[in-house]
């Protein structure tokens, strides 16, 4: 192909802090161009959010149906559409999408239940069509690296991980004032999804432990809940885990820890040392092998194989972060795509796919499930 891929973006207008990051990472390389969208449910303001950011005001829409029906007419029509509006419009938007022949590219959690999540994987395999899910933390140079290390054995076979993800934004009873519509929506828990804090920040939390150890999750045992007094949403988990290779693991969330500033730590041990990374550090991985000296390995390293070096976008030293973990997701899921439409053979893909968020689901509901029944232990679907 010789031209960017034509996205839509449904949700995320001009002032959104995840819209404006889904666009800067889409257009990175230059393999998306975005072109038309869904900036509010309202079409003059939707009009007006287009014109904002130098669309075609015609491209932007009141609401998804029409954009699809009015895209495909066109001959620049949309190639995809990427998704980040309310939790609960995840599941009804892509499949609006991939009825239509379009790839996907949606914000986490791609549906309210693991039966939904089912349905998309089985529409995206019979359309042939991606339909990549955004854990950016997964598309760091270094979490990459790090699974590649534990694929090729270089802590031996996995016995435990350790992953947490510490927030301090709900530290507060903000729902007893007055509410952005962001966080009205959130803690409705008809729209937020299954519990507030998995559709937040757990899922990637559990999507990072799986994707890096290569390891599935098989059995939870739960306590689900809340920190603040008399809240009646989800902002803290705490699980026991294990995992298909017969490793332990441990799996501490919440939103409501003051002082936590998105501290996200993964840890695993395997039978010859450990793989320690910390996203306040995301340019650095420790690898601490039993009876070696212990290592720190950065990004831009010149031994850094190819596939883990070209996910790096600046010199080793210069900052880089989330903006270009995202851009990763983006390019591999162009990739892909473009890759099907010339007929070229397509790899195993690197982004997280339709198939990681089912396993995710599955997670949130039997993380619930323990829960309801006093932790004991709950096996996943």
């Amino acid at each position: 192909m010789h031209r960017p891929l034509r996205l839509a973006i449904v949700g995320g207008g001009p002032t959104s802090w995840i819209g404006g990051m889904h666009r800067r990472a889409a257009q990175f390389d230059g393999m998306w161009q975005v072109v038309a969208g869904v900036f509010s449910s309202k079409a003059d303001r939707s009009r007006d959010a287009a014109v904002g950011m130098g669309l075609d005001p015609a491209r932007g829409y009141g609401d998804v149906a029409s954009m699809i029906a009015a895209e495909k007419l066109r001959e620049d029509g949309i190639d995809a559409v990427a998704i980040m509006s309310p939790n609960d419009t995840h599941y009804p938007y892509s499949v609006a999408a991939l009825d239509a022949g379009l790839d996907v590219i949606c914000d986490k959690p791609v549906s309210t239940t693991a039966a939904e999540a089912r349905d998309l994987a089985a529409r995206a395999q019979s359309k042939n069509r991606v339909l990549c899910v955004t854990h950016g933390y997964s598309a760091y140079p270094m979490t990459r690296y790090a699974k590649m290390l534990i694929a090729e054995g270089a802590i031996g076979p996995v016995r435990m991980v350790q992953v947490e993800y510490i927030q301090s934004g709900l530290a507060k009873p903000i729902e007893q004032g007055t509410m952005t519509d962001s966080q009205r929506w959130k803690f409705d828990a008809d729209r937020s999804g299954l519990a507030l804090s998995f559709s937040a920040i757990g899922c990637h939390a559990q999507h990072l432990a799986c994707n890096v150890s290569g390891l599935k999750i098989t059995a939870v045992s739960a306590d689900v809940g809340a920190l603040m007094s008399g809240r009646t949403v989800v902002d803290t988990i705490l699980a026991n885990l294990r995992f298909d290779s017969g490793a332990r693991g441990q799996y501490t969330i919440t939103q409501a820890a003051a002082g936590g500033e998105n501290d996200i730590r993964l840890r695993i041990y395997g039978e010859r040392g450990l793989i320690d990374w910390s996203h306040r550090e995301s340019a650095y991985l420790k690898l601490n092998i039993e009876g070696e000296t212990a290592r720190t390995i950065g990004r831009g390293d010149v031994d850094l194989p190819p596939e883990i070096a070209r996910l790096s976008r600046t010199p080793r030293g210069h900052p880089e972060g989330l903006a270009e973990a995202f851009a990763n997701v983006y390019r591999e899921a162009a990739e892909a795509i473009i890759a099907r439409r010339t007929d070229q053979v397509i790899a195993a893909p690197n982004y997280p796919s339709i198939s990681d968020a089912v396993h995710t689901m599955d997670f949130i509901e039997a993380c619930l499930a323990s829960h309801g029944h006093n932790g004991e232990w709950t096996y996943l679907a």
